[in-house]
């Protein structure tokens, strides 16, 4: 069985439209937060991504579906979890739950680029990280 990354979060003022209701693209943010989390738990960031293995960890897709809203102090939690992987690449999937209720969910695919934009394998040092959190399906 797999692991789950898990991040909570506060709905703040900021993050909402004038009635209260969290705007939409702001969720797209809380996933982003969630997985930067997500590498810093296992011990490293996007800065060390970009400078000792020379590479970026880019979104290349983001499916997502918004099934209920949040609001204005609503405690959040984002779980995370690695889908599948191939050499350069793999699919996260997220939800995003409120209490016991899940309000957005997403698969977001994410790849490994050089600085030229160019796929590069993921670092061995990095899916041995990864590897606990993998569901089954696993792509070579």
């Amino acid at each position: 069985m797999h692991e789950n990354f898990f991040h909570k979060l506060k709905v703040y003022y900021e993050d909402t439209d004038s009635g209260g209701v969290v705007y939409y693209a702001n969720y797209l943010k809380y996933l982003e937060r969630a997985r930067t989390e997500a590498l810093f738990s296992i011990g490293f960031s996007n800065k060390i991504v970009k400078s000792q293995f020379n590479s970026l960890i880019i979104v290349k897709s983001c499916n997502i579906e918004y099934k209920k809203s949040a609001y204005l102090e609503d405690e959040l939690t984002v779980r995370s979890f690695v889908k599948s992987i191939t050499k350069t690449s793999f699919f996260m999937n997220q939800l995003i739950t409120k209490k016991d209720e899940t309000i957005v969910e997403a698969q977001v695919h994410l790849v490994f680029v050089n600085h030229d934009g160019k796929p590069v394998k993921i670092p061995n040092e990095i899916y041995s990280k990864f590897k606990p959190y993998f569901c089954d399906t696993i792509k070579t």
